[in-house]
């Protein structure tokens, strides 16, 4: 299975997302060690005192080591004579223990295992001189134990889990908008970069041409039109900016005029013939429907066509033909070129964006796509339409543009 490649944007959120995660379920787990450490030693003091009580008690009603509570034992040594419990476990009584006190009278209380049991063993002197030695039983206690240990450790793993998937899901909503203006950011300036590279290659081209225009044998009117021409690539670069920006505010929505797409084209193509004749290569252009009309952001749109025809020109032996129809409630844009082709690994990922671009240099080199064929698709997914390459069953390639057509009135019909 190939493993997806991820942006260096993605890489960030991940890791952040995760390292929030980790924290999360960090602190979870210190918590819970730290409560589960306290309500372990509560629930043992608590269990300690009963447990000193009840014992309390059955030496003070030590009169009968017949009848001792449930689970205890009783041994009282009283002027020579031992009485012992019925039942008395095997390694009991404490004999040590019970020489230590007959001999200074100090109380004292230790667990001991016998048998391969635990037991609480308590040796005292009374006022009447009587030594008594009870052995409870913990069993009871130590199971009790054991399973409020289990719980606290089962609660506290479901606790880390919950922690960590809350900590992921809580990060990655903290970490989103740091990383949606980061790729915004990155977006704009890859945009920038692109966009405006065409429109100043065509400035730099019609610029020469005016210079040349100038000579001792200058034709006026062609001067006159390369500076016209050069004015008005001027001002396509200016709204190009102007879009630029709009893009990489959030808070604005796509402008909203109405494009008639023929005259967008026409302009387009006027504007790519330097750079096409430098590269040798005819443009030409046609319009099926010169009234179709599309509703959107005009420099946006600009924007696409003049990608389309930049990649066409790049990518073509000697013609590129731009086309203006209507499909149905559609307004379609073909431009062909007569390069080599579109290689097929290469269709699955030539509207992505950041896709491995090349520049032709020998004829029967595959073609590569890049940044513009992903603005062109953004663009288009932003007014309702898409981009895609149609097989025409001829030599090069054909990139369809399809937008929502914009509906005649009555008014207009008429």
């Amino acid at each position: 299975m190939r493993t997806p490649v991820r942006s260096a944007d993605e890489r960030i959120v991940r890791r952040a997302t995760l390292r929030i995660g980790l924290q999360t379920a960090a602190a979870v787990a210190v918590a819970v060690i730290g409560l589960t450490a306290i309500a372990v030693l509560l629930v043992l003091r608590g269990q300690h005192a009963a447990e000193d009580q009840v014992i309390t008690s059955t030496i003070q009603d030590a009169d009968d080591v017949n009848e001792p509570p449930v689970g205890m034992w009783l041994v009282v040594r009283s002027k020579g004579r031992q009485q012992v419990s019925p039942g008395m476990p095997a390694g009991l009584p404490d004999r040590s223990q019970f020489d230590q006190v007959v001999a200074d009278g100090v109380s004292r209380s230790l667990d001991v295992v016998a048998n391969g049991r635990e037991y609480r063993v308590d040796t005292r002197r009374q006022s009447d001189g009587d030594v008594v030695q009870v052995a409870m039983d913990l069993s009871a206690d130590r199971a009790e134990q054991d399973r409020l240990l289990e719980a606290y450790l089962t609660s506290g793993g479901a606790g880390l889990v919950v922690a960590a998937v809350v900590g992921v899901w809580l990060g990655r909503r903290a970490v989103a908008p740091l990383a949606a203006a980061l790729a915004l950011q990155r977006r704009f300036v890859a945009d920038a970069s692109h966009e405006l590279r065409t429109p100043l290659t065509l400035l730099s081209t019609r610029a020469q041409l005016a210079r040349r225009a100038l000579g001792p044998d200058a034709d006026v009117m062609t001067v006159r039109s390369d500076v016209e021409r050069l004015v008005t690539d001027t001002e396509h670069l200016t709204a190009i900016l102007d879009d630029l920006l709009l893009a990489a505010d959030p808070r604005e929505a796509l402008v909203d005029e109405v494009v008639v797409m023929a005259d967008l084209v026409g302009d387009a193509v006027e504007s790519a013939k330097p750079l096409a004749a430098r590269r040798g290569v005819a443009l030409a252009w046609a319009a099926e429907d010169e009234r179709s009309s599309v509703r959107g952001s005009l420099a946006s749109l600009r924007r696409a066509v003049t990608a389309l025809l930049d990649n066409a020109i790049r990518h073509a032996d000697g013609a590129v033909c731009v086309t203006v129809d209507t499909d149905g409630g559609d307004v379609v844009v073909d431009v062909r070129d007569d390069g080599p082709g579109v290689a097929p690994d290469v269709m699955v990922t030539m509207f992505d964006r950041f896709a491995t671009a090349e520049s032709r240099d020998h004829p029967d080199t595959p073609r590569r796509y890049g940044l513009g064929l992903a603005l062109v698709n953004e663009v288009a997914a932003l007014h309702g339409g898409g981009v895609s390459i149609v097989d025409t069953g001829r030599r090069g390639a054909t990139l369809r543009l399809r937008l929502p057509a914009v509906r005649e009135s009555r008014k207009d019909r008429r």
